[in-house]
């Protein structure tokens, strides 16, 4: 029987590059994806050497999402059973979010379901160009998970989510990009370079600054206008107090390019 590693890793400068891996089935969910990539954001998350992370598909194509034979399996368990390994997904869609470091998804090819999923939670999406993303549970007699409703409501109207949900019909990156979900069209087999490229310059920024900026932006639809400017104040005072805005400020007005990097290394050390 072959064996194979479901994320694989491997890093290009202070880029840390995450590969979901399953030949053969489009890259669908394999029983350890959840775990391993997991892992793998433990472990980059306290590395100074890594500034940001890129999440991508092999073989040319990001995610198909769940392994249907897998989720077959499931009627022959609870419901409490099933609620359990849900949880999986959704703690992993979390993770993304919530990461303190910038993750840019790569998707050459096309995401669906899950995969659709894991590639709106992260920050920022480079696709290639004819990419096609669908949320198709319904053909199946399923329901989405993975929070795909809740994120992509965030960009698209309500009728044209309710119409892919309902239909299961492919929504292009061409389309995605004009609602503003993907953030840059590339030609095909270009997604992986131009994300590693986009993470390569994110990965040279300030740490703790992007992580408030990641959480500033990521709740700004939900709050009133009176909190949002609540939260900022409170993180800018924070960031004021840091040796970040320090080494930045001194870089700026002494005409020399700001060491993020460095002092995340000192930090460290």
């Amino acid at each position: 029987m072959t064996t194979f590693s479901s994320l694989l890793q491997h890093t290009e400068g202070h880029v840390l590059v995450l590969t979901i891996n399953n030949p053969g089935k489009r890259n669908a969910i394999a029983a350890d994806l959840y775990d391993n990539i997991r892992a793998a954001l433990a472990a980059a998350a306290d590395n100074p050497d890594i500034g940001a992370i890129v999440l991508t598909g092999a073989d040319s194509y990001f995610c198909a999402g769940g392994d249907l034979e897998l989720i077959s399996m499931r009627r022959e368990l609870t419901y409490e059973e099933r609620i359990e390994r849900l949880g999986h997904l959704h703690d992993v869609v979390c993770k993304l979010r919530d990461y303190p470091k910038p993750i840019v998804a790569a998707v050459e090819g096309g995401a669906a379901g899950a995969g659709f999923s894991l590639a709106l939670a992260c920050d920022l999406l480079v696709a290639s160009a004819g990419a096609a993303f669908s949320i198709a549970y319904v053909k199946v007699g399923l329901t989405p998970d993975g929070g795909i409703t809740g994120l992509l409501a965030q960009s698209l109207p309500r009728q044209l989510l309710t119409q892919l949900a309902l239909t299961g019909d492919r929504i292009t990156a061409e389309q995605l990009q004009h609602f503003g979900v993907v953030n840059q069209l590339v030609e095909a087999g270009q997604a992986g370079a131009a994300a590693i490229a986009l993470a390569a310059r994110l990965a040279q920024g300030p740490r703790q600054a992007m992580g408030s900026i990641k959480a500033l932006c990521r709740h700004a639809h939900e709050r009133t206008l009176d909190d949002q400017l609540e939260a900022e104040r409170i993180a800018m005072a924070v960031a004021q107090g840091g040796a970040e805005a320090a080494e930045g400020i001194a870089a700026f007005l002494g005409k020399r390019p700001a060491d993020f990097v460095g002092l995340r290394r000192g930090a460290a050390g």
